[in-house]
């Protein structure tokens, strides 16, 4: 699991580090605050930024005493690409499959999901 687009997909298995993506969507937050809706420790939450972090997935800055987490826009690029290369391929298959469908001809002995009945 050496590449980035792994760790990242890896990063974002878990249903916690998804809602912290979620929620610095709408901004840079600290650890505090992202540890606010949780039922758990500040070092739950810690970990879990630690595995979005080495997935290159969020950044921690220094702001005085304060650091924010920020969300990384390139790690999503790379998935999007990934994604959207195997979204196109799956399409296209389905719209061959459309054309042949429509190609056969009607009223022929196929019955959709009827066996043949002939005697």
């Amino acid at each position: 699991m050496a590449d980035s687009l792994s760790r990242a997909f890896a990063a974002l298995a878990d249903p916690t580090r998804r809602d912290i993506v979620a929620r610095l969507t709408l901004g840079d937050a600290t650890v505090s605050e992202l540890a606010a809706p949780y039922a758990v420790s500040l070092q739950a939450v810690s970990k879990h930024l630690r595995v979005l972090e080495d997935a290159g997935v969020v950044t921690r800055s220094r702001d005085a005493q304060r650091r924010p987490v920020h969300l990384e826009a390139e790690v999503f690029d790379l998935m999007t690409t990934w994604l959207e290369r195997y979204r196109r391929q799956a399409q296209e298959r389905y719209e061959r499959l459309d054309t042949l469908l429509a190609d056969l001809p009607n009223g022929s002995d196929f019955h959709e999901g009827a066996p043949d009945e002939r005697p």
